[in-house]
């Protein structure tokens, strides 16, 4: 649904003659005042991410990576020059473009940023060196890391329908809640796979079903998210891309 919404509002309107309504119709802020570089780096940032949605996901299935290993090995390789890619013009947009609501409010997304490339290297050198199951922990490292701007859309949206509107959120995303979740919206998800593997190795019963238990929390958090914003954020702008076409 993110990598349609993304393809729906910023590439449509760039491959039918429109390129302007993507900037008009798109939540960032900062750009309306220019079309220049700042906007092409925009798109290099976003566009990408169709791909790489698709790319990250295809990593996680067992059957391919044992079946098609160099298939693995390279679509990992794409996901990461995409990943890297989207950390570097992420952190340019923010903090050099100005795409941010508030300094605090992007500090989260920040520090999202700054851990991509360290989960990535470290996620390529256990490759390498093939040591497998380290490979495996800071790869799916990685992909929460690289998506963790589309957590931190479910968590909000998802936060919002919980409690039938704002609870700590401001405009500038600068609220208490705000704050939470745009730290809370990778390193969460992280502090499950840590779980998850944690119980992997234990021998105890109570521990693997607590840890279900944990998980399935997460995975409850992720399906009201994505409701969420498909029906309150993605669906209303590609809604809005198609009227104004």
């Amino acid at each position: 649904m993110f990598g349609l919404y993304i393809f729906i509002l910023y590439a449509m309107p760039s491959l039918l003659g429109s390129p302007e309504l993507a900037s008009k119709l798109s939540p960032a802020t900062g750009m309306k005042k220019s079309l220049g570089a700042d906007l092409m780096v925009l798109f290099v940032h976003i566009l990408p991410a169709i791909i790489m949605a698709a790319s990250g996901l295809l990593q996680l299935f067992p059957q391919l990576r044992k079946q098609y290993p160099s298939f693995h090995r390279w679509n990992g390789r794409v996901f990461f020059v995409l990943a890297l890619s989207g950390a570097f013009t992420g952190m340019y947009l923010t903090w050099v473009a100005g795409l941010r609501l508030s300094d605090i409010g992007a500090m989260g997304v920040s520090f999202n940023g700054m851990l991509i490339p360290i989960f990535i290297a470290l996620a390529w050198y256990t490759a390498v060196t093939k040591r497998f199951a380290a490979h495996q922990r800071f790869a799916t490292h990685s992909f929460i890391l690289v998506n963790g701007v589309w957590f931190f859309r479910l968590y909000l949206m998802g936060w919002f329908v919980m409690n039938q509107g704002a609870n700590g959120n401001t405009n500038k995303i600068d609220g208490p809640a705000d704050i939470a979740i745009s730290f809370l919206c990778y390193l969460l998800p992280m502090a499950i796979v840590e779980c998850v593997l944690f119980a992997k190795r234990s021998s105890k019963t109570s521990v693997k079903w607590m840890v279900t238990m944990f998980a399935s929390l997460g995975a409850l958090i992720t399906l009201i998210g994505v409701g969420s914003a498909v029906l309150l954020m993605w669906f209303p702008r590609i809604q809005s891309v198609f009227d104004a076409l």
